[in-house]
């Protein structure tokens, strides 16, 4: 069984990983800057009841490529990071951003028709997946629609250099973001056109039950 991890611990994780997006943001923004996530936008405006425009949290914004995607489609875009340095870059977007932890969200409840967290949530320990995930079902409006893309894994989860990450096969995501209170749309993996050995990501999409 894996040990709990401690307010301390929980603290270290988010520093350190933090810290490291912080050195290497502009690294980061330069080797992200032409990723092809088309797919992933569509999965979750596809999703979406209505004819729009919609308001959209990018969860784990960085440097704010995808907010202006959104917001070149007619959306409102609102971003979340909390990395300063990602902060700040986003901010130079023009759309809203917000700085925050992911382990201390503080959202306005019914706010967002969807949430697209996009290499994102595999930050968050195991433990505190449960009360994260149930945190962004507040946020969302009813019905509202979460997109997750993450890299897939076996259920491991520790560091990697001074990065944090926990990385959950099919099954086990689907046990977490269920009892959070969502209904599964669809999975697909990533990138596309690949056999399954060479798809390192799993894309999923989810509708808020209530």
């Amino acid at each position: 069984m894996r040990k709990e991890l401690d307010a301390d611990a929980l603290r270290q994780i988010s520093r350190v990983t933090l810290s490291h997006y912080d050195d290497n943001a502009a690294s980061f923004q330069e080797g992200t800057r032409d990723h092809d996530v088309s797919q992933n936008v569509s999965a979750l405006l596809g999703s979406m009841e209505g004819t729009g425009p919609f308001s959209i949290l990018d969860l784990g914004c960085g440097p704010g490529r995808d907010l202006i995607t959104f917001r070149s489609l007619g959306h409102e875009a609102v971003g979340l990071d909390g990395a300063e340095q990602f902060v700040e870059m986003a901010r130079a977007t023009g759309c809203e951003v917000i700085h925050q932890d992911f382990l201390a969200l503080d959202l306005p409840q019914g706010r967002f028709h969807g949430i697209f967290a996009n290499a994102s949530l595999f930050h968050v320990p195991t433990q505190e997946l449960p009360r994260v995930l149930g945190e962004l079902r507040d946020a969302l409006r009813s019905r509202g629609v979460l997109f997750s893309s993450n890299p897939r894994g076996d259920g491991t989860e520790g560091w990697q250099g001074d990065r944090y990450g926990a990385y959950h096969d099919l099954t086990s995501w689907r046990r977490f973001v269920t009892a959070a209170g969502f209904e599964e749309l669809g999975h697909y993996y990533r990138p596309p056109g690949r056999p399954l050995r060479e798809q390192p990501w799993l894309a999923t999409v989810w509708r808020k039950v209530g």
